[in-house]
């Protein structure tokens, strides 16, 4: 069962750090799959997109750094720390009324993969 934890892993670190990417290449168009209303106009708003771009390639940077450094236990930790974040995003996206599709099927889901990836790595079933 070793390649399955470490497999979710993997693939949480890739698409965030896509994610992130797409914010910083084109932070209009990776908003508007989100789950809230696109900030107003402004001249500035790109960059403050761009932001969030910059944090989520750094938190999936941080899974791979540990993975690439061989402490599963260490990975687990990570994974369920930044848990925080897509819970985060769930439950501000709710509570502004925004996309319940894309608070539940998007940030609920990869909140719940982070968790199950992170549980058997703690463990040491990894």
């Amino acid at each position: 069962m070793h390649w399955l934890p470490v497999g979710m892993a993997l693939l949480v670190a890739l698409a965030i750090i896509a994610i992130g990417t797409q914010y910083v290449v084109s932070p209009r168009t990776a908003t508007r799959s989100f789950g809230l209303p696109l900030p107003e106009d402004g001249a500035n708003i790109a960059w403050w997109l761009r932001l969030k771009g910059v944090r989520d390639i750094a938190s999936g940077l941080t899974v791979l750094a540990f993975m690439a450094w061989g402490v599963p236990r260490g990975v687990g930790i990570i994974l369920l720390v930044e848990a925080i974040i897509p819970v985060g995003d769930m439950l501000v996206i709710l509570a502004a009324k925004g996309s319940t599709k894309s608070a539940f099927g998007m940030h609920g889901l990869t909140a719940v993969l982070m968790v199950l990836a992170a549980i058997p790595m703690m463990i040491g079933a990894s």
